[in-house]
């Protein structure tokens, strides 16, 4: 075994667990079970000025002020008009709660580490840093999202400045 390979096992290794799975525009995604707090309808967003345009706002969820991003903006996909089947997933980013909208929720799925390939090199100028992986499903590729690359510190701050 490679260097390389050892290093792709284990990263495919600790990788593998429970994941919720959704989808933008047609394409399913994943994220660590562990990072989700809760799946919600969407409800009222209060718009927030000066802030970038996937930044869709707050919402007051139990007393708690968490800001909203919508997931297709961040990820550079057109806006769609929301239906009943957009939802926000509130997810723990380093002890602060945020919520992204997606078009529907999918799953959870327990993927195992051999139905999980490192994200390919897309080559330089392209950043694939915010991708744990790619997890092969009944024959689908899920991008599995490593959500606190996502929804950066800097993200944070914008947000929540």
């Amino acid at each position: 075994m490679t260097t390389t390979e050892s290093v792709n096992n284990l990263d495919t290794n600790s990788l593998e667990g429970k994941y919720l799975t959704f989808v933008l525009n047609n394409e399913e995604y994943g994220l660590e079970i562990l990072k989700v707090r809760e799946i919600i309808g969407l409800m009222d967003i209060t718009p927030v000025p000066q802030t970038p345009s996937c930044v869709k706002g707050i919402i007051n969820l139990r007393g708690k002020v968490i800001p909203v991003i919508d997931q297709r903006l961040k990820f550079g996909i057109p806006e769609t008009e929301y239906t009943k089947e957009t939802c926000i997933i509130v997810v723990n980013i380093e002890n602060r709660l945020m919520g992204i909208i997606v078009d529907t929720v999918s799953e959870v799925l327990d993927i195992m580490a051999k139905d999980i390939e490192p994200p390919p090199s897309l080559g330089s100028g392209v950043k694939t840093d915010f991708m744990l992986g790619m997890g092969k499903i009944k024959g689908k590729v899920k991008i599995l999202l490593d959500i606190d690359k996502v929804l950066s510190l800097e993200q944070l701050a914008v947000t929540l400045a």
